[in-house]
């Protein structure tokens, strides 16, 4: 499958899809925030550094959102951004109100 396929595929077909690297600390807070969050809700997590298509994902996701940086977080198809922006969304409920819309 072509890298515009699965990522473009994967962010239509789930609610939450995940960009992420294995190492990273801010990965890992986001990973936490939406299991602790939203425990009921599936997430796609990619840990792109462990897949051997990893630098073309994360080349097409800084095409396709202007985000260089991991993670790389989509929400009902919209971006939310990374880390600091997914914890503002939390915050002010913007992420609750994307996550629970019908």
């Amino acid at each position: 499958m072509a890298v515009k396929d699965l990522v473009n595929e994967s962010i239509d077909g789930n609610t939450i899809t995940i960009f992420s690297k294995s190492w990273c600390p801010y990965c890992k807070k986001a990973k936490a925030l939406f299991k602790e969050k939203y425990p009921d809700v599936e997430a796609k997590i990619f840990e792109i550094d462990l897949m051997d298509e990893g630098t073309e994902i994360q080349s097409y996701l800084y095409e396709k959102t202007g985000q260089r940086t991991v993670p790389n977080i989509f929400v009902k198809k919209q971006h939310i951004g990374g880390n600091d922006d997914t914890q503002a969304a939390a915050k002010n409920g913007r992420l609750d109100k994307l996550i629970r819309a019908q």
